[in-house]
C-alpha cells in the first residue's frame, strides 16, 4: 500500500538518502530543507510519516513538532538526530515525537524506523476508526432497522449514493437522525478511512464561520495568535459534515460555493491558493428554495449541493419503528444510568405508540432518558416520560366473529396487537398465520417481538 513521508533536513545529501531508502519501501517521498518549508508542505497535504532532523541550521527541529501536530494530529515524527543521548530521545517524546533515527545510519536501519512509525499511525487510525464506528453502532444501531417503507426508501437510496463521492443535501425535521445518516453514507463509503468532520453552522457566529471552515493565517484578526487550520483541511481525504448549512453567513457561502466547485480555497488573512479532497454533506431543517426566495441563500450553491437529496421520514411517519427505537433507546439509558431492573408498562407503550412525537427521534431519547431518571419503580409509565397516555387496548368483545368496531376508542397499534395475537392463537402455525394476515414470516416474527406476543 502506498503511504506518504515528509524528510525535513537541512542536508541535500541526507535528504537524497533518506527519500531513495523510503521510495524503496514504497513510499511517496517530498523533501524540504527548513521548518518554513514542512509547514507549508503539510499545509497542501497529508502524510503518515515525518522525518524530522534535530538541528535544522540554527533551529531546532523539535521546536518545530508541536506546529507540525497541530496541523496533523495523527502523523507520526521520527527525530533524527547526531547527538542521541537519552536526554534527547526524552524530549523528542515529551514534545510528541514516536521515534528517533541516530546518524549515521545504514538504509535499513531508515526502514525499520519508518515502518514502525508507519504501524503506529495505521494501528491509532484503525483504532479511532473503530471506536467511532462502535459508538454510533452503539448509540443508533436500531436507526437502520426499519418496518416503515418510507424510510426503507431513503436508505436504499442513501446506499445508492454512499459510494460516490458526489455532494449530498440530507433534509427533513429537526430530530429526525440528518447526523447518524451522515455517518452511515460515511462510514459506507471509500472515504470511510479517513475523517469525518462536523460542523455546527449555527453554533458558529458569522466572524468565526470563515476562520472555522477554511482556517486562518496568524494575525488575520485579534486573537489570531498562529496559523490554524480549518475543518476543511481536518477533513482532507474524508467527508465534511455542514449542520444546518442554511445558517451560514453569505460570505460564508460564497467561499463553500468556490470549494464545492474546485476543491479550492484560502486561509483567512492570506491570498495563497489552498486545495483539499473532501466531500461534502450538508443537512439542514429550513426549506433552502425559500431561503433563496428570500435572497438568504445563494441559488448557485443549493444547486451544487443538492446533486443528491435524501428527505428523512418524521418520526410520525415512521410509527411502525416506534416499539424498537423505544426499546433501544430505554436499553442505552439503563446502562448509563445503572437502572437495569427498568422497563416499559403496557400504558407507557401504548403511549409512545399514540404521541405524536414533534420532536422526533431527538425527542423519544430524552424521553426516555428522563423517564429512566426519574423513574421511582421498576415500570416506567406516561407520567414518567411526560407524554399523555392513550386509551385502553380493544376489549375482548370489541371484536366480534371477526369483525372490528368501528368507531371504537383505541388506537390503530392496539388493534393490529390483538388482530395478530387472535390469528396466531388460531393456529396451526406462524407461517399460515402469517399468509392470513398477508405478510411474510419475517416481518410476523418483528411485529410478535413489537408487541410482545408469546
Amino acid at each position: 500500500m502506498t503511504w506518504s513521508a515528509l524528510v525535513v533536513d537541512d542536508d541535500a545529501g541526507v535528504r537524497q538518502s533518506l527519500r531513495l531508502c523510503l521510495e524503496a519501501d514504497g513510499a511517496r517521498v517530498l523533501g524540504v530543507a527548513s521548518g518554513r518549508g514542512a509547514l507549508e508542505a503539510l499545509d497542501r497535504g497529508r502524510f503518515d510519516v515525518i522525518l524530522l532532523d534535530l538541528w535544522l541550521g540554527s533551529d531546532s527541529g523539535l521546536d518545530l513538532v508541536p506546529d507540525i501536530l497541530r496541523r496533523q494530529r495523527d502523523v507520526a515524527i521520527v527525530v533524527i538526530t547526531a547527538f542521541a543521548t537519552f536526554d534527547t530521545a526524552v524530549e523528542a517524546m515529551k514534545r510528541g515525537a514516536c521515534d528517533y533515527l541516530p546518524k549515521p545510519f545504514t538504509p535499513d536501519q531508515v526502514r525499520h524506523a519508518a515502518r514502525r512509525a508507519l504501524e503506529g499511525v495505521r494501528l491509532r487510525r484503525q483504532l479511532a476508526e473503530a471506536q467511532a464506528r462502535l459508538e454510533q453502532a452503539g448509540a443508533d444501531d436500531d436507526f437502520f432497522e426499519t418496518e416503515s417503507q418510507a424510510f426503507w426508501a431513503v436508505l436504499k437510496q442513501a446506499a445508492r449514493v454512499a459510494s460516490t463521492g458526489v455532494p449530498v443535501l440530507l433534509r427533513g425535521e429537526s430530530g429526525t437522525g440528518k447526523n447518524v445518516m451522515a455517518r452511515w453514507i460515511w462510514s459506507h463509503s471509500p472515504r470511510a478511512g479517513a475523517p469525518f468532520i462536523s460542523v455546527n453552522c449555527p453554533a458558529l457566529s458569522t466572524e468565526l464561520m470563515n476562520s472555522a471552515l477554511f482556517g486562518h493565517k496568524k494575525g488575520a484578526f485579534t486573537g489570531a495568535t498562529a496559523d490554524a487550520p480549518g475543518k476543511v483541511q481536518e477533513a482532507e481525504g474524508g467527508t465534511l459534515f455542514l449542520d444546518e448549512v442554511g445558517d451560514l453567513s453569505l460570505d460564508a457561502q460564497s467561499r463553500l460555493l468556490r470549494f464545492v466547485n474546485d476543491q479550492s480555497y484560502e486561509r483567512v488573512g492570506e491570498s495563497k491558493e489552498r486545495h483539499a479532497d473532501v466531500r461534502i454533506v450538508a443537512a439542514t431543517n429550513r426549506p433552502l428554495e425559500d431561503e433563496v426566495r428570500a435572497g438568504r441563500f445563494r441559488e448557485d450553491l443549493l444547486f451544487r449541493l443538492n446533486v443528491v437529496s435524501l428527505v428523512l421520514p418524521p418520526l410520525r411517519e415512521r410509527k411502525e419503528d416506534l416499539s424498537a427505537l423505544a426499546r433501544h433507546y430505554l436499553s442505552r439509558a439503563c446502562a448509563r444510568q445503572h437502572r437495569e431492573d427498568l422497563a416499559l408498562s403496557d400504558a407507557a407503550e401504548r403511549a409512545i405508540a399514540a404521541h405524536a412525537w414533534p420532536g422526533n427521534l431527538r425527542e423519544l431519547r430524552n424521553s426516555i432518558e428522563r423517564a429512566v431518571i426519574l423513574s421511582p419503580g421498576d415500570r416506567i409509565e406516561p407520567d414518567d416520560l411526560g407524554i399523555p397516555s392513550a386509551p385502553e387496548p380493544l376489549e375482548q368483545g370489541a371484536l366480534a366473529g371477526g369483525v372490528v368496531t368501528l368507531g371504537a376508542d383505541v388506537s390503530l397499534a392496539a388493534l393490529e396487537r390483538e388482530h395478530i395475537a387472535r390469528v396466531i392463537a388460531r393456529g396451526p402455525t406462524l407461517e399460515v398465520a402469517a399468509r392470513t394476515l398477508g405478510i411474510d414470516s419475517t416481518t410476523l416474527q418483528r411485529k410478535r417481538k413489537r408487541y410482545g406476543l408469546a
